[in-house]
């Protein structure tokens, strides 16, 4: 079988596991598996820049999908006047003034000479100013969240159209990485993937308890949306009398037609973002990453600066990761900064990448349709299967038990999956070439 045939019959597999989906449940799923598969590649390819092209293991993927939701509800939502009079320049001064302590503490470290002075100046700098922050940002915070706190206490977004949010999604996510990498990829690989991590949760962390922000664990609802509203639609006469000459239900048809736009969206910024990719794995700078991923000392002995370049491709990787983040946030209507996981949005981006084979970019688009196909429809599929075999036993402790568990089937089809790529075909389904 050739290269290209078994790319082409995989892609055809996944296709019509989608398309069974339509036909046996309904194709309001299929659709909705088809979107989060699109978002999920894109994810995929993010981590693939890092991981495929560099070799840099980054485990804080969660942090960098949730900053793009956050640019979400800051460029597409509209602003809170009341809350900007009542403490919105005071919170933009504090942040300034933080801003200036540690561009000030970062001068006198480089300026200063080592030894007791430069200790004491820098705790001075840091303590002082970090007094000041406070003194001007937690009077201003409480100003902002005191304004109408049932539905809104944060200071809202720029009102701009919600497509914007996706590139300042991966701009606001490329920025965090450039702040982290800069301290964090002179680590060894272990030590990247703990500081990565842990920074993940602080960035969640910190989305959670700023309600100023975006409203914290009460959550941003009802986001502005690129395409119509379903309750829009069905209230048109004309998208009505077409749904109802095609033999369909209006309701029904409007919630197919909103999906269809949305994958519309989504599959053109993955063909976007994967010929980019592409024609970067391909290029001159693209042969040298993999060089340095295969062998840094060599590379160095080359002249090239292998951190910059880790700092290059970290970047670039966490903003794909960053868009996407954006995207999941619109399709969802919704920022909930609670559902934010590491199992959720790290584990099942890093599996995918490995099924699908890392370092190939088709490779991890095929691993984001069929690994989220499965984490979607082994626990349906898996109770089934229980009530099946447990159709002939008598109700009792372990009948209740067997049908209990079908709801781990989820975490036990992932980790099998994992378990026979690695073990039948190590280098991915599209191994790298």
């Amino acid at each position: 079988m050739s290269d290209t045939t078994r790319k082409i019959g995989l892609f055809a597999l996944v296709g019509a596991l989608i398309v069974l989906t339509g036909l046996m449940q309904s194709w309001n799923s299929a659709l909705q598996i088809l979107n989060m598969g699109l978002i999920s590649a894109i994810m995929a390819l993010g981590v693939n820049l890092q991981w495929g092209f560099a070799g840099l293991f980054n485990v804080g993927v969660m942090g960098f999908v949730a900053l793009g939701g956050l640019a979400t509800v800051l460029v597409a939502t509209d602003p809170v006047p009341e809350a900007w009079k009542a403490g919105g320049p005071g919170i933009l001064i504090a942040l300034l003034m933080g801003a200036g302590t540690i561009v000030l503490a970062s001068a006198a470290y480089r300026k200063l000479p080592k030894g007791a002075v430069r200790t004491l100046a820098l705790l001075a700098i840091l303590i002082v100013g970090f007094l000041a922050y406070r003194w001007v940002f937690d009077p201003s915070v409480e100003a902002v969240e005191a304004i109408n706190p049932a539905a809104q206490g944060n200071l809202g977004g720029l009102g701009l159209p919600v497509l914007l949010a996706w590139p300042v999604g991966g701009v606001l996510a490329a920025g965090a990485a450039w702040i982290i990498g800069k301290t964090a990829l002179g680590l060894r690989s272990d030590y990247l993937a703990i500081a990565t991590l842990g920074i993940a949760e602080i960035i969640i962390a910190i989305m959670k308890n700023e309600d100023w922000l975006a409203r914290g664990v009460k959550n941003v609802i009802g986001l502005p949306r690129p395409v119509p509203y379903e309750i829009d639609l069905q209230e048109s006469a004309s998208f009505v009398e077409k749904a109802t000459s095609l033999g369909l239900d209006p309701t029904t048809a409007s919630t197919l037609w909103v999906k269809g736009l949305y994958a519309v969206l989504f599959t053109v910024v993955l063909l976007v973002i994967l010929w980019m990719a592409q024609m970067a794995l391909h290029s001159p700078w693209g042969r040298m990453m993999r060089a340095i991923r295969d062998n840094e000392t060599a590379a160095e002995a080359m002249g090239k600066d292998v951190t910059r370049r880790h700092l290059q491709i970290f970047i670039l990787g966490s903003a794909v990761c960053g868009i996407a983040g954006a995207m999941m946030t619109t399709l969802d209507g919704q920022l909930t900064p609670g559902t934010y996981q590491p199992l959720r949005f790290t584990f099942l981006i890093w599996v995918m990448v490995i099924v699908g084979g890392s370092g190939n970019n088709l490779g991890a688009v095929l691993g984001g349709f069929l690994i989220w196909f499965l984490w979607v429809q082994v626990e349906p599929i898996g109770l089934w299967l229980m009530e099946l075999i447990t159709s002939g036993m008598a109700d009792g402790a372990l009948k209740t038990h067997l049908l209990d568990s079908a709801a781990h089937m989820r975490l036990l089809t992932m980790g099998l999956v994992l378990l026979l790529v690695l073990r039948f075909s190590p280098r991915g389904l599209i191994p790298e070439k």
